[in-house]
């Protein structure tokens, strides 16, 4: 069962209150402590200074006694000693006035303590006053006009006699206000210092029921809360927190059992997903690896069906070639039919040459042989085995003037490229008309661009028109550039040659009023 649960934040901001008062207390009862020992020692002081006005105050009196009585025994005439006498007793009478001010501030500044110090500080004012008057009257028999030294001379006793009593009383009382001010700052101090003690003890254990009663119960659960963040990591999702609190952190391990229980469902989920995933790849890798067998077998048969063949094809036209060769040799009316003959069959020758090499680089077995291949000559053998193609379809083949260069390249291999770029124009670009077959030359490489007068491609399918099994939507709507440039791209790039797609073309090199396409081929030149 859960208990009813404080704020955690609740409980912290009432530690550190409490704690917070404590220390509050602490500077406050050091302050007043300290201010009530400042004010008793300044009252020991003010004590000191008016003991050391009373020293002097004896000195004074004794120098008195002394100037009087020399001037009394000396027989002086009355304005002769009162000369000699006046300085002393002026010097006494501002003592007088020093001391009543000491006594009348001592007087104000115990009326905190009470009437009872106010009046033991104001029996001091009697006594000087007792003193000064004695003085007075001293002073006043000393100026009595006569030289009758018995009569002065008892005028100094009686001042000697009562006024010596009177300072040592004064001064008495003075040391018994010091002695009593330092035995209070004395037991002040003491009373403080248990108050400290006290106040220490009291925080110690306030600080210990704080740490123990709430902060360390609260790592206890963080640390639970940490490995329980620790297990769901490790993938362990078996995690069950103690719920004892609806506070924040037990708030927390209740959604941290939520989530985990949450992710072991989902665990179950994905594993029994895993294990249908499984027999799915398991049934559909059965399923491939019987079709990869049963295209294995249809390859092996295609690949013998077109060795076959052409074994079978080339026998006859072997026989073909050397009879059409020896009837050329025979009358001149018959040199026309042998020849056509002648060239029929080495076309005938070339096409099974092609299948085979088509037939091989299906299965990865495509050979390229390069070698030096003259440039007119190409585009003459070019234009033999297209120019029919391009007659059924309406269009014409413009042939620039080549010059007199040699490539290096497989001489089958670049024919069937150009031959394919051509029927790509004838295919996508017959309602342009004209094919153009121009040479394409820079200082290290050359080849021939085939251009037409078509609606041209779509920019966004010109970056992908070179990739296998891509097909670029020209604007006739029909689709193109399958396989046909894809491998074009390969023969050429295998051979350190390049080939490139320009459309729509400037309208200084457009063959007519349409976007037209233009693709080029470049090879190295043949070196001597």
């Amino acid at each position: 069962m859960l208990k009813p649960a404080m704020s955690l934040k609740l409980r912290l901001a009432i530690g550190a209150a409490l704690l917070g008062l404590a220390t509050i207390l602490i500077a406050l009862m050091l302050y007043l402590g300290l201010g009530e020992v400042g004010r008793r020692l300044d009252t020991a002081l003010a004590s000191e200074t008016r003991m050391s006005r009373y020293a002097g105050l004896s000195t004074q009196a004794a120098t008195f006694l002394v100037v009087a009585t020399e001037a009394v025994q000396t027989g002086l005439p009355l304005t002769t000693r009162t000369e000699r006498i006046t300085p002393v007793a002026d010097q006494i009478s501002r003592t007088f006035v020093q001391l009543h001010d000491d006594v009348a501030q001592a007087v104000a500044a115990a009326e905190t303590l009470g009437l009872d110090e106010q009046s033991r500080y104001g029996t001091q004012s009697l006594g000087l006053a007792r003193m000064q008057a004695l003085l007075d009257r001293t002073l006043k028999g000393l100026e009595t006009d006569t030289t009758d030294a018995s009569h002065l001379r008892a005028y100094i006793d009686g001042f000697a006699s009562g006024f010596d009593p009177l300072l040592g009383q004064a001064i008495n009382t003075e040391v018994m206000f010091r002695n009593t001010i330092l035995a209070g700052i004395d037991a002040l101090r003491q009373r403080l210092a248990l108050f400290a003690v006290l106040i220490a003890a009291a925080a110690v254990v306030l600080v210990a029921a704080f740490y123990f009663g709430l902060i360390r119960p609260q790592f206890r659960r963080l640390d639970q809360l940490r490995a329980a963040a620790q297990q769901i990591g490790a993938g362990d999702f078996a995690v069950a927190l103690p719920v004892t609190r609806q506070d924040e952190i037990g708030l927390l391990a209740a959604e941290t059992n939520r989530m985990a229980a949450a992710l072991h469902d989902r665990q179950q989920q994905v594993a029994a997903e895993g294990a249908r995933l499984n027999e799915t790849i398991a049934d559909r890798t059965e399923a491939l690896r019987a079709a990869n067998a049963a295209l294995e077998e249809i390859d092996s048969n295609r690949r013998r069906f077109f060795a076959d063949v052409s074994h079978e094809l080339r026998t006859p036209l072997t026989v073909m070639l050397m009879e059409a060769q020896i009837g050329k040799k025979g009358p001149d009316d018959t040199h026309t039919a042998f020849s056509t003959i002648e060239n029929q069959a080495r076309r005938l020758n070339r096409r099974i040459d092609d299948l085979l090499r088509l037939a091989r680089s299906d299965t990865g077995q495509l050979a390229l042989e390069p070698q030096p291949v003259n440039l007119p000559e190409l585009v003459a053998e070019v234009q033999t085995e297209i120019q029919a193609e391009i007659d059924n379809a309406g269009m014409t083949l413009e042939v620039a003037e080549m010059p007199d260069i040699a490539l290096r390249t497989d001489p089958n291999w670049i024919r069937q490229v150009t031959v394919s770029l051509i029927r790509n124009a004838i295919r996508y670009a017959r309602d342009g008309v004209t094919v153009r077959l121009a040479p394409e030359i820079t200082p290290t490489m050359a080849g021939l661009s085939v251009t037409d007068n078509g609606p041209g491609i779509d920019p966004q399918d010109q970056s992908r028109v070179f990739d296998r099994f891509v097909q670029g939507s020209s604007k006739t709507g029909k689709q193109g550039f399958g396989v046909g440039l894809a491998l074009a791209r390969w023969v050429i790039t295998e051979q350190a040659g390049e080939i490139s797609l320009t459309s729509p073309l400037p309208r200084s090199d457009a063959l007519g009023p349409a976007a037209g396409t233009k693709i080029s081929v470049r090879l190295p030149i043949a070196k001597d």
